[in-house]
């Protein structure tokens, strides 16, 4: 493996479907822009920390390149996860099948509360749940 190779101490092979997040998905980036084209786009009700810089964006002017360079750009994970804690995120929901990320955000931020949602009704139990899952910045004293 060429990363041991290279001094790592740990190399783990991920089983993939594509080459994500690296320049040879340039094409689908190309495609993805084109049907972004179409899209209107609104002002975010929130800010979005993004993979691709971890910083939060309410621009909606730059949400088409920050979708297209997500596609080719390496994922910023950990310094998303530790730049949502920074602006006192303390919840933190997985929206799919399966618990990878909620895993990888208990080992960067222990602190904060990860929820699964990996079905309409888990999806529906946590809206239910009211204001305790909204972001402090929509929240009204």
């Amino acid at each position: 493996m060429a990363a041991k190779a290279r001094g790592a101490k740990r190399a783990i092979p991920l089983a993939v479907s594509a080459p994500f997040h690296c320049a040879l998905m340039q094409p689908a980036a190309d495609r993805l822009a084109r049907e972004l084209e179409r899209v209107e786009i609104a002002a975010p009700a929130w800010s979005v920390v993004t993979n691709v810089e971890a910083e939060p964006n309410r621009d909606p002017g730059r949400v088409r390149e920050l979708l297209m360079r997500q596609v080719t750009a390496p994922v910023r994970w950990e310094e998303s996860v530790q730049r949502l804690t920074s602006m006192g995120v303390t919840s933190a929901v997985e929206v799919g099948f399966g618990n990878v990320l909620a895993g990888l955000v208990r080992r960067i931020a222990p602190a904060l509360q990860v929820h699964a949602a990996g079905d309409a009704e888990s999806i529906s139990a946590l809206v239910g749940r009211g204001d305790a899952l909204e972001p402090k910045e929509q929240r009204h004293a």
